[in-house]
C-alpha cells in the first residue's frame, strides 16, 4: 500500500476534511504518545502522520481511543484519514486533529524519510489571511462574507476552526458569537465531529426533546435553565443547556421537531450518569450564541435500536433501551416531592405493550406527564428513545424522549399486529403494581426465603427487593408491661408528621412530637413488631409495620386493640395475633443492612402482603412445569 503523495502539504493548507470530502489520504503513523491527563479525564494521544516525504503533528480525538486501544492506530500503521480538522495554536503552529480513520495495514517499518512540513519553507505555508478576519483580536462582524468564502474568518487564513484572537489558548471556548455567512454557503460541523480542540463550529440539527424551565438556587446565586436534545444528519445527538438570560432569549424560540443552526456554544465532557445522548460532549449556550431557524428537515431522521419488552427481564438495571410499543393505559398525572431537591415534580405512569407477549410500566415526567392523557390517547404506537431500565417493582422504565406514531416500518407492523391480535392476547407484566415498595413480583420473578442468605441480599448500597410465597409462623406480640406491639405517633395528620413520627407522653399525660414541636392531648398508635416467615427452603425474621399489620389483621387498627386492653379484654388482643399466624401469603420484602452502634445487621422488612389466588397459582405452576 503506497502513501498519498503530497498529503501532508495539502492538509497543512486546508481547514479540515470538510474542504474536500473526496480527499481521503493514506498516511502512516510515525509516532503515537499518550499525554498525561488529570485523574478521571479521557486519554489523550499525540500522533504524527506522514505521507513519506513530509510529516505533520497532531492529536487523536477522544472518540478514537477505542481504535488506539485495539491497535488500529499504532506506530507504523497505514491508515485512511476519513475526517480531520486543522487547528492553529496561538504560537502560529498548526496541528491536525484526527477525527475518523480506518486501518489499512501495518508494515512494521517507517516508509520514506519524511521531514517536518512546518519547516519545509513556503511549500506548506497557509494562504494569507484576509484583513477583515478575527485574528489579531478584531471584534466579530455579523454576516460578514470573507473574500475567500471562509464563513468563520480567523487568524488561520482559510482555517474555519482556528482559535479566536481572544480565546486564550487551544481548546478554550468563548462566549462571543461566531462570524457566519448566509445559509447558502454555510459549512456545518457534524455533531459526531465536535471536539475540545475547536471552538469555531456551526451545527445544523433538529430539536428532538425540550425540557421545561427549571430554577436553581445555591451559595453562588440563583437562576433558571432548560435543556434540549439536538440530532443531526450524522445520527448523533447531543444535550444542550441554556442558563439565565439565554433562557429568556431562546426558550420560546425553540420548538420540538424543528431544525435550526447553532453556533457560539461551549463544549464540555458529558456526565454520562445523567446524559443519555450519543455524543461524548454537552453544549452550553449563552445569550451571545447564534441560533437560526431552518426549513428543510428531511435528511435528519431519528435512529432506533429497539428492544422487545419481554427481553427487559434479562437486562441489567440502570441501562438504556429504545422501545417501540402500544400505550394501552395512561395513569393519572401525579405531583410528587423530590427527596433530593424538595421540589415538586409531575409524573405519569404508562403501561406499554409490544408483540413479545409482555407489558411494562413506563414513567414519564414534567410537561410530558402533565399532558400524557391527551398525547397518548387512543392507544398510539410510540417509540421511546433511551428509556432507563429500573428494577423498581420487577422491571420498569423511565424516560421522556418519545415519538408518537413514528413514520417507520416497525411502527406500521406493530399497529397491524395490535389491530388484529393486541386486545385479545394474554400478556405477562414485568412490573408490579405500584413499584418496588408495593406489589408482589410476577410469578416467574419470585424467589425462595433462602435467597436472602444465599444471594447475600442487603449488603449493597441500595436495598434489595424480593418476593416469595411463605407462611407466617410466628408474630412477636408481647412488650414490657401492658403496652402492645405499637408505638405512639403524632396526632397531626398533615405535614410534616402525617401520623408517622413518634410522640412521647409527658408527665401531664399529653403527647409531644419532636418533629413538629407540638403537644397534643391524644396520639395515634401504629403497629410495629417482628415475626418469622418460612417456606420449604428456610426461615427468616422479618419486621412488620403498620400498613402491612392492618392488612394482616383484616383491617384492625392498633388504637382498637389498645382500647380493648384498656377495657380489660386482653384475649381479644391475643386472638387477633393468633388468627394471623400460620397464614400463607405472597410476601414482598426489602432487605437492607443497618448499623446500630458498632454493630451491623441485615434487616428484612415486609412491604407488601398479597393473598394467594390459588386458581391463578395453579395455572402458573402448570405453565412452569410445561415449560
Amino acid at each position: 500500500m503506497s502513501l498519498t503523495n503530497g498529503a501532508a502539504k495539502r492538509m497543512f493548507a486546508m481547514s479540515g476534511s470538510g474542504d474536500d470530502s473526496s480527499f481521503v489520504p493514506a498516511m502512516q503513523v510515525l509516532h503515537l504518545k499518550k499525554i498525561d491527563q488529570k485523574p478521571g479525564g479521557d486519554d489523550r494521544w499525540k500522533v504524527v502522520l506522514s505521507d513519506g516525504n513530509h510529516f505533520i503533528s497532531g492529536m487523536c480525538a477522544t472518540q478514537l481511543n477505542a481504535k488506539v486501544n485495539s491497535g488500529d492506530i499504532a506506530q507504523h500503521a497505514i491508515i485512511h484519514v476519513n475526517e480531520f480538522l486543522v487547528n492553529q495554536m496561538p504560537s502560529g503552529q498548526k496541528i491536525v486533529i484526527l477525527l475518523n480513520c480506518e486501518l489499512v495495514n501495518n508494515p512494521g517499518t517507517r516508509m520514506g524519510n519524511p521531514v517536518d512540513i512546518s519547516k519545509a519553507g513556503n511549500a506548506g505555508a497557509a494562504p494569507a489571511q484576509h484583513s477583515g478576519g478575527v485574528g489579531g483580536g478584531a471584534q466579530p462582524m455579523y454576516g460578514k462574507v470573507e473574500s475567500r468564502g471562509n464563513p468563520y474568518g480567523g487568524g488561520g487564513g482559510s482555517n474555519p476552526y482556528g482559535n479566536r484572537g481572544n480565546s486564550g489558548g487551544m481548546g478554550q471556548g468563548s462566549s462571543n458569537p461566531v462570524i457566519r455567512t448566509n445559509a447558502s454557503s454555510q459549512a456545518f460541523t457534524p455533531i459526531s465531529g465536535l471536539n475540545m480542540y475547536s471552538n469555531r463550529w456551526v451545527i445544523r440539527a433538529k430539536v428532538t426533546n425540550k425540557s421545561e424551565i427549571r430554577t436553581w438556587s445555591n451559595a453562588k446565586g440563583e437562576g433558571s435553565l432548560f435543556s434540549v436534545v439536538l440530532l443531526d444528519s450524522s445520527g448523533t445527538d447531543v444535550k444542550c443547556t441554556f442558563f439565565k438570560e439565554a433562557v429568556d432569549k431562546f426558550y420560546h424560540m425553540l420548538e420540538e421537531g424543528s431544525v435550526y443552526t447553532f453556533s457560539g456554544g461551549r463544549l464540555k465532557v458529558a456526565n454520562m450518569q445523567y446524559n443519555t445522548c450519543k455524543s461524548q460532549f454537552e453544549i452550553t449556550f449563552d445569550p451571545n450564541s447564534e441560533i437560526q431557524s431552518q426549513d428543510d428537515a428531511d435528511d435528519i431522521q431519528e435512529s432506533y435500536d429497539f428492544v422487545k419488552i419481554a427481553a427487559l427481564s434479562e437486562m441489567e438495571p440502570s441501562g438504556f433501551v429504545d422501545i417501540l410499543a402500544v400505550v394501552k393505559n395512561v395513569g393519572d398525572p401525579a405531583i410528587i416531592v423530590s427527596k433530593k431537591t424538595g421540589k415538586e415534580m409531575t409524573k405519569c405512569e404508562l403501561t406499554v405493550e409490544d408483540d413479545s407477549g409482555a407489558d411494562v410500566r413506563l414513567t414519564v415526567w414534567g410537561d410530558l406527564a402533565a399532558n400524557a392523557q391527551t398525547k397518548f390517547a387512543n392507544l398510539p404506537v410510540v417509540a421511546f428513545k433511551r428509556a432507563r431500565i429500573s428494577d423498581y417493582g420487577g422491571r420498569s422504565l423511565s424516560g421522556s424522549g418519545c415519538s408518537v406514531d413514528p413514520k417507520i416500518p416497525q411502527a406500521n407492523q406493530l399497529r397491524q399486529w395490535w389491530d388484529v391480535n393486541g386486545n385479545n392476547t394474554q400478556t405477562r407484566s414485568l412490573s408490579s403494581a405500584g413499584g418496588g415498595a408495593r406489589g408482589a413480583d410476577p410469578f416467574e420473578q419470585r424467589k425462595a426465603v433462602s435467597s436472602i442468605k444465599e444471594e447475600q441480599l442487603g449488603y449493597n448500597e441500595k436495598p434489595d427487593w424480593l418476593s416469595f410465597k411463605a407462611t407466617i409462623t410466628f408474630l412477636k406480640k408481647d412488650k414490657n408491661g401492658d403496652d402492645g406491639a405499637w408505638y405512639t405517633a403524632c396526632a397531626n395528620a398533615g405535614e410534616p408528621c402525617k401520623n408517622m413520627f413518634k410522640a412521647t407522653q409527658t408527665s401531664d399525660g399529653t403527647f409531644h412530637c419532636d418533629k413538629c414541636q407540638q403537644t397534643y392531648e391524644t396520639c395515634v398508635r401504629r403497629f410495629i413488631f417482628s415475626g418469622t416467615v418460612a417456606d420449604d427452603t428456610s426461615t427468616s425474621w422479618v419486621s412488620v409495620f403498620n400498613e402491612q399489620a392492618e392488612h394482616l389483621f383484616n383491617g384492625v387498627k392498633a388504637d382498637e386493640l389498645y382500647e380493648k386492653i384498656a377495657e380489660g379484654d386482653r384475649d381479644y388482643y391475643d386472638s387477633t395475633f393468633a388468627k394471623a399466624a400460620c397464614t400463607e401469603w405472597i410476601i414482598k420484602c426489602k432487605v437492607k443492612q443497618e448499623h446500630v452502634g458498632d454493630e451491623s445487621r441485615v434487616k428484612t422488612s415486609i412491604v407488601n402482603l398479597t393473598p394467594i389466588d390459588y386458581a391463578a397459582e395453579s395455572r402458573n405452576l402448570l405453565a412452569a412445569l410445561g415449560a
